[in-house]
């Protein structure tokens, strides 16, 4: 019988196969290719093939795992374990991973049609959020002890977490801003930094100003901020970026005009050139 956490794998696992070759063929495949991973035929765009395959197969191979082990139920646990009783197991716990997976979803989808850096950022928030959401559900199982089992979790993903985040915080305003200030006339784009400036020192002082103000709150703001800027860079980068004009270098438009009567500039050179012989001489 195949298990509720396989089937979501297996799921998952079609869905970016059948993601991967239309996107193949959306790229420049042709024939057979994509099915066949190049074997009969061209793959399109290798790099978001190779990305939505390698998906994929990491999602087939998890499926296969959750069903091997019976998404750790409790009679398997118990015919592993040896004993005549059935293990204690708590429920796991509330999660939000979930909507953070609805959200790379979109960014792959959107990263399809508008940009390959959308479509990356989707597939690492994807891939952050099975190690994440797997990580969790097998500490919310690890002991009977709720609080055990978060600082089990904390004391593995933590020292990850932090720097990854921090990594990842920074990539995802480097490009959400780029994608803005591209989008916007030069102008423009001098008044948005200067706002976000304004913004963030507006909010560094509030947050200073209030020393009991609760962490919760402030997570939040950081958070709305962060949806508003990521937001503004999908749709930049749907937009597109501005028409620069090209300017042509002035010297190389006047060349032609000066050498106009080239004749007598020619012939004026060597005379020029014999006059201050002449005067050096004498």
């Amino acid at each position: 019988m195949i298990t509720t956490g396989s089937k979501w794998f297996f799921g998952l696992g079609v869905v970016t196969l059948a993601l991967a070759w239309a996107y193949g063929w959306t790229t420049g495949g042709n024939g057979l290719g994509p099915i066949t991973a190049g074997y009969k035929g061209g793959v399109g765009d290798h790099f978001g093939y190779a990305v939505l395959l390698t998906a994929s197969l990491i999602s087939f191979f998890l499926g296969l795992v959750a069903l091997a082990v019976r998404d750790a139920e409790a009679d398997a646990l118990r015919q592993v374990a040896g004993t005549e009783g059935v293990p204690t197991v708590m429920p796991a716990g509330p999660s939000y991973w979930p909507v953070v997976a609805a959200f790379g979803v979109a960014l792959v989808l959107v990263g399809l049609v508008a940009e390959t850096v959308l479509l990356v950022f989707g597939f690492i928030t994807l891939g952050a959020v099975l190690v994440e959401w797997t990580v969790q559900a097998w500490a919310d199982r690890a002991t009977g002890d709720p609080a055990a089992n978060r600082e089990i979790r904390n004391r593995f993903m933590n020292p990850i977490e932090f720097p990854a985040a921090g990594l990842l915080a920074i990539a995802v305003l480097v490009v959400a801003f780029s994608r803005v200030f591209l989008a916007l006339s030069s102008e423009s784009a001098v008044w948005v930094a200067t706002a976000f400036a304004a913004l963030v020192l507006g909010l560094g002082v509030f947050a200073a100003s209030r020393p009991r103000l609760g962490a919760n709150a402030i997570v939040g703001g950081l958070l709305l901020v962060a949806i508003a800027v990521i937001a503004l860079g999908v749709g930049a980068a749907v937009v597109g970026e501005r028409e620069v004009d090209e300017h042509e270098d002035e010297g190389e438009e006047q060349a032609p005009e000066d050498n106009v009567g080239g004749g007598a500039t020619e012939q004026s050179a060597p005379t020029l050139a014999g006059s201050m012989a002449a005067v050096v001489l004498r």
